[in-house]
């Protein structure tokens, strides 16, 4: 399967990227959205045991959540290891390796009123770095209105904020610090520079660990189905988070400061020395 070729991303989307923390990108896996829209149906059936159902509330609407699965499920093992997403992620990030660090599926149903709270990623994880990125990726139509919401610039403001609960919006509780609460960017929008899309099928987001955003609920007559993975490249190091974070990985066994163990993240994508050409590597040491 194909998909946008890296020589595709300009050198103005990168300078995108960098600027803003969030892009858009048209089309950008078209060619794999039966392959997701399988994977995320599986996932539906067959959740882990991570898995989250945020609106069953008396609320109306659903908004299903999991993660960390693309080794159990095969259409998102084939989209991580087959797919061109790797070497996207490099080409933005400016990266010569890329490791997969997870998957994350997140699906509203029409008439979820249930908002995705502002917050950025980085504190919830057990990672430190500049190059790393996530992209999204609508499997429905998404209007503008619905669309996961960016603040622009957000990833260069220098700060942490504490992760919060999606069910109701609180703080982890992080007992160290360096963490502040998220600013309540709804109630002074203009404040911000806020970044969102009309999207189609196949079009995806890319946004730094440490970009803010957050989500509407889904009021549009269609699914809101977004597959999200999340990438590691060459400064991504391991951190303990003053708590507990999401994903845990209690026995990761590394020190601050180690790189990412490849037995469990493993190189999907890596430069070709000295030439500039992109070489998509597959693992063999995957758990």
């Amino acid at each position: 399967m194909g998909g946008l070729a890296v020589e595709s991303i300009t050198d103005e989307a990168v300078a995108a990227y960098h600027r803003d923390g969030a892009i858009c990108l048209r089309g950008l896996f078209r060619d794999w959205l039966e392959t997701l829209s399988r994977g995320v149906e599986r996932n539906m059936q067959e959740p882990s045991a991570i898995a989250t159902e945020h609106a069953l509330d008396g609320g109306g609407g659903r908004f299903f959540e999991d993660y960390c699965s693309w080794e159990r499920i095969p259409e998102y093992r084939d989209f991580v290891l087959h797919s061109p997403a790797a070497a996207l992620a490099g080409r933005l990030m400016g990266s010569t390796s890329v490791q997969i660090f997870h998957e994350h599926v997140l699906i509203k149903e029409p008439g979820t009123a249930k908002v995705t709270p502002w917050h950025h990623d980085m504190p919830y994880y057990c990672v430190d770095g500049q190059q790393v990125i996530s992209f999204w990726t609508a499997l429905d139509p998404v209007p503008k209105a619905v669309c996961p919401q960016f603040v622009a610039g957000s990833h260069r403001c220098g700060k942490l904020y504490y992760p919060r609960l999606f069910d109701d919006g609180s703080n982890y509780s992080y007992a160290g610090a360096g963490y502040e609460t998220v600013p309540d960017i709804d109630a002074a929008p203009e404040d911000y520079e806020i970044l969102s899309w009309d999207m189609e099928p196949g079009d995806s987001l890319a946004f730094h660990f440490l970009t803010l955003h957050g989500a509407p609920g889904n009021t549009a007559p269609s699914r809101r189905r977004g597959f999200s993975t999340r990438w590691l490249g060459d400064d991504a190091r391991y951190l303990k988070r003053p708590g507990v974070t999401s994903p845990s990985y209690p026995d990761i066994g590394l020190m601050d400061g180690q790189r990412m163990r490849e037995d469990w993240f493993p190189v999907v994508w890596r430069a070709e020395p000295g030439s500039g050409a992109a070489e998509t590597k597959i693992a063999e040491g995957a758990r």
